[in-house]
């Protein structure tokens, strides 16, 4: 909301600096965003008068003209603007001027000098060059009763301010110039001007029929029908300055209007070619099929949950939000319709965004626009188009049909007090209340509020509350320290903190970033195999409408982000959240009911392993690579890796990750199908784990170091193909031999598969066998281990292999 102090300060006029005004309201929950002036600095630039404009004997686009500034003798200016005429009163820089800062960033100085041989002792300025607009189709023309030689800041009101305002959407009521006023009255205690609205003298006993068809829709409906009114004509320079001020350009005079009390009172309203309309007006929810043309020029199909103002052929309007095409305004329009009507704020809501655009109008309306003051504000519609077009106004016909009832709101002052967290009297709330222009009735102990049609957030007692505590000032509440007591959660030793987890992730090279929970849709299908994602009731984006079950989607977003930048190397992590449907969650302090939402840590390696350096060949990061920092993450943890499908990764290329008897992950590449649907050069690897297994961590215990020597017993185990060392291992260690203290495998040997049988059968291999080194440690801490000890337990795990996996020694 941006508007002028000036305008502001014609209703209500406290004894405060512009600053100390903007503190204020700031202060008070009206956010002031920015306040600037309306124009920057410059000097010496004055109203002058053309007395005439004469050819330049050297150019064609320039002329001589002889200027009156109001100091005696005329100035002679060169001018090449095409508005350059005698008779007209325009800004004229003098010399020694300093102008606004072009683009350079330095400030303009005017200096005598001649063009094209000429003398120019001065410049004629438009208003792009002193910043006023953009506008540089010539001279900044000024009304012909303008004092020559007055400073062109006093006669612009170029020192006016303007504030930006960034309201919350429960202070519609200050969506005017007059309802931010009425706040600033309240604040400050300064007089309010509160405006009048005389009814016009009617001419016409004119009515246009009016059928409200849908009252939980509209609640009131007023119009008037004008006749005679002259649509050529010129808005008056007060108001188009006071619109420009406020973010609007110029229009025509009616729109001009229109968009005038908006501004002014906070009321929005349509006006309607009358002689466009076919029978009368029905207001009604829209038909399925139903199509309207707006003012914007789209074409939008509206249905049964869209408001509409129809005629007796088709639909005219979208009702509180944008007016149509066919009932437009135009330079030839003669009768017109005048329309303010109350539309309840759940029949506008979500509307507009439907149809991917948003109009002021819809704006106020989803909000709260007073129902109890359409007639004035017809009534001052209507004398503003008498005064400035013309024309013969008819009976104002007045509509109401449904409308909000007053609201009480009790208010205990205890609670108040207990909520703001200061000391507070009933006198204090009361006063606080009734500044506001709230209707006040005190009991004891409480206070009764029966909000004003203006304020549709005045629902419950927090409500007021709130009001209280903003017409005090929050710069007023104590700094109370908190009364709680506070215990430190101590983290056990086996578990570290998420931190922790980060700080190693950037230790092996990556990078985190943060993604947005609510993700693509095709995310969840493709690449977390989630047919059934939790959806979202009102996305902030189409493409963001589920809640995200994987980090990958987020990953592989940042992933091609970077890649579309050039950069070749890319390694991410992410810590975050992700949701599930479980029915069996219920509420608690850190939990939803119906949703289970655990955390989780991905990561994703793409390019080269290294950075470019001399010391190593290129080559790129691989399945093992990732595998590598997957198990140097959780280094205190002995994991296994066996074969998993992952809907994200390459069938043949990734693994699940088991932790006790438990999967806690994926790693592997991203699946071929992906990679090409993402348009990737090479495939990234990715990693998904639960953070819980990555928070937990083995505590170090004591053990002494053996006195006794360690003894190494290797054996090369033949077995089929198909037999993995994981196998091997486990036939092994199944033996339980408290002295058996490592397996490790150090060896692997497969015959040529193009070797002739004979070559084969030479190795002691057959062509789907495989020959697997592994060396066993033993060592005692009781005694030095016998020759028997020792030949016992390599017997012991020949024979375990054979049993559990078909395994024999090579000879």
């Amino acid at each position: 909301m941006q508007f002028p102090e000036s305008w502001l300060r014609a209703f209500c006029n406290p004894p405060l600096s512009s600053q100390q005004l903007a503190d204020t309201l700031t202060m008070a929950g009206l956010e002031v965003e920015e306040l600037q002036p309306v124009a920057p600095p410059f000097s010496k630039v004055v109203v002058g008068e053309i007395i005439s404009a004469e050819q330049h004997p050297n150019a064609d686009r320039l002329r001589i003209c002889q200027v009156n500034v109001g100091q005696g003798d005329l100035l002679n200016v060169v001018c090449g603007a095409p508005n350059a005429r005698a008779g007209i009163k325009v800004p004229c820089a003098l010399v020694g001027a300093e102008l606004p800062p072009g683009e350079d960033g330095k400030p303009f100085q005017i200096k005598l000098g001649k063009l094209r041989g000429v003398e120019s002792q001065g410049m004629l300025c438009s208003a792009r060059e002193l910043k006023l607009s953009e506008d540089h189709g010539g001279l900044l023309e000024l009304p012909a009763d303008a004092p020559l030689g007055r400073d062109i800041r006093e006669q612009l009101a170029l020192d006016d301010m303007l504030f930006t305002l960034k309201l919350t959407p429960n202070l519609a009521h200050c969506l005017s110039v007059y309802g931010i006023a009425r706040e600033v009255a309240a604040l400050t205690g300064a007089p309010l001007n509160e405006p009048t609205f005389p009814s016009v003298n009617v001419a016409l006993q004119d009515r246009l029929p009016v059928k409200v068809e849908a009252p939980d829709l509209c609640g009131r409906f007023t119009g008037r029908i004008v006749r005679g009114v002259n649509t050529r004509a010129t808005t008056p320079a007060w108001m188009v300055d006071r619109l420009a001020r406020c973010g609007q350009r110029s229009v025509s005079p009616l729109v001009d209007i229109s968009n005038y009390v908006m501004f002014e009172l906070g009321r929005p309203s349509h006006i309607f070619d009358l002689d466009k309309i076919h029978g009368g007006l029905h207001v009604r929810w829209g038909r399925d099929g139903e199509s309207l043309k707006l003012l914007n020029g789209n074409t939008i199909t509206v249905d049964t949950q869209v408001g509409v103002i129809a005629d007796d052929q088709s639909v005219e309007s979208l009702a509180g939000i944008m007016g149509g095409d066919s009932t437009a305004v135009s330079d030839d329009t003669q009768n017109i319709y005048l329309e303010a009507a109350f539309w309840w704020p759940k029949s506008i809501a979500g509307r507009s965004r439907r149809y991917n655009f948003s109009t002021d109008a819809g704006h106020r309306f989803e909000r709260g626009v007073d129902p109890s003051t359409t007639r004035e504000h017809v009534e001052r519609i209507t004398q503003l188009v008498l005064d400035i077009c013309g024309g013969d106004a008819g009976v104002l016909d007045d509509h109401v049909i449904n409308l909000p009832q007053p609201l009480a709101v009790k208010l205990r002052v205890a609670r108040a007090a207990k909520v703001i967290g200061m000391p507070l009297t009933q006198v204090q709330c009361a006063d606080a209340l009734r500044r506001l222009g709230l209707r006040v009735e005190e009991g004891e102990g409480q206070i009764e509020v029966v909000a004003p049609a203006y304020r549709f957030d005045l629902q419950i007692e927090e409500d007021l509350i709130e009001e209280v505590a903003r017409v005090i000032g929050y710069e007023h509440l104590p700094n109370t320290p908190p009364l709680a007591p506070i215990t430190a959660k101590i983290r056990v030793e086996s578990r570290r903190g998420p931190f922790e987890v980060r700080r190693n992730l950037a230790r092996l090279g990556y990078q985190e970033t943060i993604n947005f929970s609510f993700v693509e849709e095709r995310w969840e299908r493709e690449l977390a195999g989630n047919l059934n994602p939790i959806r979202l009731l009102n996305p902030i984006a189409s493409q963001m409408s589920v809640m995200r079950s994987s980090l990958l989607g987020g990953l592989l977003s940042v992933l091609k982000f970077n890649l579309d930048r050039r950069t070749d190397r890319v390694r991410l992590f992410e810590l975050g959240r992700v949701f599930f449907k479980d029915l069996s969650v219920v509420d608690s302090d850190t939990t939803v009911a119906g949703f289970h939402q655990p955390m989780r840590v991905a990561g994703l390696a793409y390019g080269a392993v290294d950075t470019l350096q001399w010391g190593a060949s290129d080559r790129l990061a691989d399945f093992f690579d990732v595998k590598g920092d997957v198990q140097a993450l959780l280094s205190s943890h002995r994991l296994d890796f066996k074969v998993a499908a992952h809907p994200a990764m390459h069938p043949g290329r990734s693994a699940g990750v088991w932790l006790n008897d438990r999967c806690i992950g994926h790693v592997g590449e991203l699946h071929p199908k992906w990679r090409q649907a993402y348009d990737l050069a090479q495939a990234p690897v990715l990693f998904e784990l639960e953070l819980d297994a990555a928070l937990a961590r083995a505590v170090p215990m004591y053990q002494s170091v053996s006195r006794h020597q360690m003894v190494e017993r290797d054996l090369a185990i033949v077995v089929k193909e198909s037999v993995t060392h994981d196998a091997v291992v486990d036939a092994i260690q199944s033996l339980h031999r408290p002295w058996l203290r490592d397996v490790v495998l150090f060896d692997v040997y497969r015959p040529k598969k193009a070797a002739p049988h004979d070559a084969a059968h030479a190795s002691g291999l057959g062509q789907d066998e495989k020959s697997l080194a592994v060396r066993l440690v033993l060592n005692r801490d009781d005694a030095t281990l016998t020759e028997e000890d020792i030949e016992a337990t390599v017997q012991a795990a020949v024979e375990a292999v054979m049993q559990r996996v078909g395994g024999r020694l090579r000879a």
